[in-house]
């Protein structure tokens, strides 16, 4: 379980040449995002991924997990194994009400829009 040191205090917020560099395709985030968001005191990657939603795309944090993780253990100077990982969900997909009140029977001939 990741530790959380809340009073661990970080240098102030100075922009670097490479904050515009897109880390979530998904969500659009960049690394500037990251890092703002670091310096406003988030302090895991859960709580990252909350505030900016890193790792909630199509991709599911396939892609930018690892780059999230070492962008947080490099600014907060801090092992990457505190850091946290995502935490994987099954992927969802709407299902229209009238689906579930049906039976499995009478939800033959129901279409894609419940009619």
């Amino acid at each position: 379980m990741a530790v959380i040191v809340r009073e661990k205090t970080i240098k102030p917020f100075v922009a670097k040449p490479d904050d515009d560099l897109l880390v979530c395709r998904c969500e659009e985030v960049t690394r500037g995002d990251i890092r703002k968001a670091l310096h406003a005191g988030l302090r895991t990657f859960g709580e990252v991924k909350r505030y900016l939603r890193v790792g909630m795309g199509l991709c599911q944090g396939q892609t930018c997990q690892r780059l999230v993780r070492v962008i947080i253990a490099s600014e907060l100077k801090t092992p990457i194994d505190e850091i946290g990982r995502v935490k994987g969900r099954a992927p969802a997909r709407p299902v229209i009400m009238k689906e579930l009140a049906l039976s499995s029977e009478d939800s033959k001939g129901v279409d894609d829009y419940g009619e």
